[in-house]
């Protein structure tokens, strides 16, 4: 089950200041950021390490939707996943740092970031994420999408690229090679994308702040 962590009470004084300025820049220029290989290697080091170590059932395959409308759709996307609940260290070390990149995007872009969910997600030989939206204009739940590659001398032949879309008529795209300590963040409202199969075991973290929409009649995010 998703790990949905209010990160509120984070300072993030002093920590990545240049990388999240950059990354604040060009969210509010052009809506997304792509930062090739620019994660702190340690905490890189740290996440690919426990990622690693964890044994296969941890992992569950992915589905499309939340809650009731949760389902698993193979002719969408056939990844799988393990949420990141900061239970061991590398987890908790991943919550942090984005905890301190969510005060400091409140404080420049005023998106009234509130929580963060997060996965691990591991596309074997020939898996696929076809083109999708992380949320729907108007729902007011994901807000910024954050991804982040945890592959090893990764070659331009084992193909896997997050594939962005300016817009939906847009047919090309941006590839992003998925090297290790890639990172991109991009609104979730206003980008399609999609994730091409790959030639080999292809990692990755992906993520999402989301805003606080609770009302009286329901809680969110979810308990």
């Amino acid at each position: 089950m998703a790990a949905i962590l209010n990160l509120n009470s984070h300072s993030g004084e002093g920590e990545g200041t240049e990388f999240f300025e950059k990354i604040a820049k060009d969210i509010q220029d052009k809506g997304f950021s792509i930062n090739p290989c620019a994660l702190p290697h340690m905490l890189g080091e740290s996440l690919a390490g426990h990622l690693h170590s964890m044994p296969q059932f941890n992992f569950e395959q992915a589905g499309i939707g939340r809650e009731s409308e949760h389902s698993v759709n193979n002719f969408v996307r056939t990844d799988d996943i393990c949420w990141i609940t900061g239970e061991s260290d590398a987890g908790r070390r991943w919550l942090e740092w984005n905890s301190s990149l969510q005060t400091f995007l409140n404080r420049r872009l005023f998106l009234g970031l509130f929580s963060f969910e997060s996965h691990f997600a591991h596309y074997s030989p020939g898996d696929f994420y076809k083109r999708h939206f992380d949320a729907f204009k108007g729902e007011a739940n994901r807000v910024l999408s954050v991804v982040v590659y945890l592959n090893h001398a990764w070659q331009p032949d084992d193909g896997g690229e997050l594939v962005i879309y300016q817009n939906e008529q847009d047919q090309e795209g941006i590839k992003v090679t998925p090297s290790f300590g890639t990172m991109v963040v991009f609104l979730s409202e206003e980008f399609p994308h999609e994730v091409l199969p790959a030639s080999r075991d292809r990692f990755s973290i992906a993520s999402w702040y989301r805003v606080n929409s609770s009302t009286s009649e329901k809680a969110d995010p979810p308990a």
